[in-house]
């Protein structure tokens, strides 16, 4: 088992530094997609410890958007949190701010979800019930060939990422769908 903060904990950190609503939805809803993508990928004993990576991927962005990445394991170590939670967590921003290589499955999902969760979402609410409980990966598709459509989410870092997991990229949107389901049926982090 792997040494982290607890997932309240690590929401009361997240919230020290970020208070934009889009920003804490942000960060719960990768927090609960990394929770569920630990259990479909084996790693359930670790599904916390994935979920607090999930949580924390963004801490510095509303403060510090343009040293991403960066100013995080400063924020990070302040408060406690163990080396291998700000690894992964600064992983998430390789070849765009930092060079650190995701390494782990979980990291690898992480650096791929964290765009992708973006552009499924803004999918999800141009339909008319504004949920992903109904939404097909075809619809996702469509909207990713469109630049743009969403163009903050880089279909670059998602293609990568799916590369680096060796998936294609359905296969990786119709999971991250799915997971983004038990996002909106569970969506209390803490």
């Amino acid at each position: 088992m792997r040494t982290t903060v607890s997932l309240p904990a690590a929401w009361e950190i997240f919230k020290r530094y970020n208070s934009d609503a889009f920003h804490l939805q942000h960060a719960e809803t990768v927090s609960l997609v990394m929770r569920w993508f630990a259990v479909d990928q084996g790693f359930g004993e670790e599904s916390d410890y994935w979920a607090v990576v999930g949580l924390l991927h963004d801490v510095d962005f509303e403060l510090y958007p343009r040293e991403h990445c960066l100013k995080a394991p400063e924020l990070l170590r302040a408060n406690g949190v163990s080396e291998d939670v700000i690894r992964a967590v600064v992983s998430h921003g390789y070849g765009i701010t930092v060079d650190v290589t995701p390494e782990s499955q979980m990291e690898k999902i992480l650096y791929a979800v964290d765009e992708l969760t973006g552009l499924i979402w803004a999918a999800a609410l141009i339909r008319p019930s504004k949920s992903v409980l109904d939404l097909e990966t075809k619809s996702v598709k469509k909207k990713y060939k469109t630049p743009a459509f969403a163009a903050g989410c880089s279909r670059e870092v998602i293609a990568k990422g799916a590369a680096m997991l060796g998936w294609d990229l359905d296969f990786l949107i119709d999971k991250t769908i799915l997971a983004m389901r038990y996002w909106e049926n569970n969506r209390e982090v803490a």
